[in-house]
């Protein structure tokens, strides 16, 4: 399986540590799952899950400074290509829902975690069939 390896800390709400783009093998009860494509409940942006942490992975720090809502820490929390953007973020399961759009999701780094795009779902690097 490659691993592929990026380091996340933008200002739009990324925290600042090295995220390892595969499915983590505790995320049994994450209510989506990588290459899912999602909508923020709040604020409308689409995109699609990279990664799933089955708690919260952030420093106590970021969570103070950006989760003002304070979602739960011990749910699943996504890190998300943003739609029609460069950056990622990092989001609590209770402000996501599927979105049933068939429209892709365009962002600069797409073709780093994902290969193809099959049934509106994306299909990862490390898990397409040659």
């Amino acid at each position: 399986m490659q691993r592929l390896r990026c380091t996340l800390g933008d200002p739009q709400g990324s925290p600042p540590y090295p995220l390892a783009v595969y499915a983590n093998d505790n995320t049994s009860r994450a209510g989506f799952s990588v290459g899912q494509v999602i909508r923020h409940q709040r604020f409308g942006y689409r995109g699609v899950v990279v990664d799933v942490d089955p708690v919260f992975a952030g420093s106590d720090e970021w969570y103070d400074t950006v989760a003002r809502s304070r979602p739960p820490r011990d749910a699943p929390w996504y890190h998300v290509l943003v739609h029609d953007a460069s950056h990622m973020t990092y989001v609590a399961e209770r402000h996501l829902e599927a979105d049933d759009a068939d429209a892709p999701i365009r962002h600069p780094l797409l073709r780093e975690f994902f290969d193809a795009r099959e049934d509106g779902r994306y299909v990862r690097r490390d898990t397409v069939l040659q």
